[in-house]
């Protein structure tokens, strides 16, 4: 940016090499929308006013916000590598992502992280990122890496790493575990730490925060959030594909506390970014629920970017980017055109081609596209033994990460549990696939609703292990087989047979397809699993990708009260049910 030509635009000195006339802008640090032009040049925007360009759009009172920023997001989370993902949301508004490439990095450590670095390069999406902080997530874990503090540390040199991400080793913060501490402790002033603190409160909260935890998109309860933002915290409200938490969490914002408060997409399928949008679509259904205008829109830019510090975007006005929405009226939020850095890249929901075309694609890493080493699987290690006819339960619980842990009752044959979809009761099965190490673990869940057939993948946070979800054992091993040979991804298997298959060969996690070819065979999947009967409550996929995850609470009823339980240790209860 040439910040004296940049200047002499915004002074009037010269001509503007755009200039966007007769709209209404939204002003960020205001809260109100003004009637002006925008000139841009270079790039960036030199002022609002009157201005002459040597091109010049009359937007005819059409309204103008700054691009939307997600401030939480696993790019891998969409299937989608960074080029799919920014295909899928830019046409949607967004225009700026914080990302935590966690989820690869669980896969291909290192190398993970710097092919996202990579394939972020020159896109019409700002791409910034946060260090996974928790690679494997706990000690139970069996990722595919190990990251410590050395390993992480030279990252932080990369101007678009903003810091460390969601922190969810909450004991190790507590306990003060030297892995967790050397993290905490390369973190400098200009740097920022993400949280991760389900069900956390009291002193134990405050000692987190205290550690350098300046955010939390976990909140699912008002309660909650009230919490982190005493606590000083950035509240990061999630609305993603399995996890909905907008409309709990709409209750405790206020004009007081609204510039604290931030929207994430988090976890988003293909599908969902490109029908119903990712920012865009919190926006409009934050307003729906009764949230102002003005302080939907300023969670969706300019809050992000004051906690990030992120100084170049975030609101429109002189010497920021020119990263910016055109909508035709404040009700549906499509964006009719989308700018990024001064230049049209989509419109009508579609990207402009001739831009997309040009951009370059980083070859994919050996490691991320060889990542599933199984050993051989065979009928036998899907055996559940089992005691009497009681056991443990995954209970799951609609719109939400949190389970019930139920003890219940099992339909037995010849010493071994199986499944009984009569009764909602389904085995669950975790194989180790990075390193062919022939770990395993096998389990019940209850809820889910399939009634035949099984749902494998290789995508289980937080090490995406492959996991399979099944009525029968002969399904879930050939649903499991099927995705070595093609790199990782989703698979589902009926009466003996593979019946659909999205394969996700960077990583186990992503396809190298486009957005709309992903989005399509997602969708087949998705309506397929539903025809077998799984609760339209769930979307199938990520609610099977975090049955595996141990950094996420689970509930039990006790003569105690209601416990809540986190990598085996109690961290609250509530005498009160």
């Amino acid at each position: 940016m040439d910040k004296k030509r940049l200047m002499q635009v915004g002074a009037g000195k010269v001509k503007a090499q755009l200039v966007l006339k007769n709209a209404h802008v939204f002003a960020g640090f205001t809260g109100k929308f003004i009637k002006t032009d925008i000139a841009v040049q270079d790039g960036y925007i030199a002022g609002l006013g009157q201005y002459v360009g040597e091109k010049e759009i009359d937007l005819q009172g059409r309204y103008i916000t700054p691009g939307f920023i997600d401030s939480h997001v696993h790019i891998e989370s969409s299937m989608l590598t960074p080029f799919g993902f920014a295909q899928a949301v830019v046409p949607m508004g967004t225009t700026t992502v914080v990302a935590d490439p966690h989820e690869i990095a669980n896969v291909g450590g290192e190398t993970g992280i710097q092919y996202m670095l990579d394939a972020s390069e020159d896109l019409p999406l700002q791409i910034k990122f946060m260090l996974p902080s928790c690679v494997p997530a706990t000690p139970l874990e069996d990722a595919g890496a190990v990251l410590n503090a050395k390993v992480l540390r030279p990252f932080l040199k990369d101007s678009r790493v903003l810091g460390l991400g969601e922190l969810m080793d909450v004991p190790g913060v507590l306990n003060e575990s030297k892995t967790v501490w050397d993290k905490l402790n390369m973190i400098g002033p200009h740097h920022f730490v993400d949280g991760h603190a389900p069900m956390l409160k009291g002193k134990e909260l405050m000692g987190y925060a205290a550690a350098g935890v300046d955010s939390d998109h976990e909140c699912v309860t008002v309660e909650e959030a009230e919490d982190r933002l005493a606590a000083g915290m950035y509240l990061m409200i999630r609305e993603g594909s399995a996890a909905h938490n907008l409309e709990a969490l709409l209750p405790v914002i206020n004009d007081h506390n609204s510039r604290f408060c931030c929207f994430c997409a988090d976890d988003r399928h293909p599908g969902d970014l490109m029908n119903e949008g990712g920012v865009n679509a919190m926006v409009r259904e934050a307003i729906k629920l009764g949230l102002p205008v003005w302080q939907a829109l300023q969670m969706a830019t300019v809050n992000p970017a004051t906690y990030f510090g992120i100084r170049d975007t975030g609101v429109i006005a002189p010497g920021r980017r020119a990263d910016l929405l055109i909508f035709p009226d404040l009700e549906n939020w499509q964006p009719d055109e989308v700018y990024t850095g001064g230049k049209l890249v989509a419109k009508d929901g579609k990207c402009i081609k001739e831009i997309w075309d040009t951009i370059e694609i980083p070859p994919v890493p050996t490691r991320l596209s060889k990542s599933v080493n199984l050993p051989e699987l065979s009928l036998e290690q899907f055996a559940l033994p089992i005691k009497g006819n009681m056991a443990n339960v995954i209970g799951l619980i609609p719109k939400q990460l949190l389970t019930h842990h139920l003890w219940q009752e099992l339909p037995v044959k010849d010493g071994m549990a199986t499944a009984s979809p009569d009764e909602d009761i389904l085995k669950l099965a975790v194989f180790e696939r990075h390193h062919n190490t022939g770990k395993r673990g096998i389990g019940l869940v209850k809820g889910f609703g399939l009634k035949k057939g099984a749902i494998a993948q290789t995508i289980g946070h937080d090490s995406h292990n492959l996991i399979v979800i099944g009525t029968n054992d002969e399904d879930m091993l050939i649903a499991s087989r099927s995705l070595e040979s093609c790199g990782g991804g989703i698979a589902i298997a009926v009466d003996g047979k593979v019946e659909e298959i999205l394969p996700l060969p960077v990583g186990g996690l992503m396809t190298d397809k486009s957005a709309t070819d992903a989005a399509k065979q997602a969708e087949k999947m998705e309506k397929l699993a539903f025809s077998l009967g799984v609760d339209r409550e769930y979307d199938p996929f990520l609610t099977l990708a975090f049955l595996s995850l141990p950094v996420i609470p689970e509930l039990k009823l006790t003569d105690r009260g209601l416990v809540k339980v986190l990598d085996g240790r109690i961290i609250g209860i509530d005498e009160k049910v």
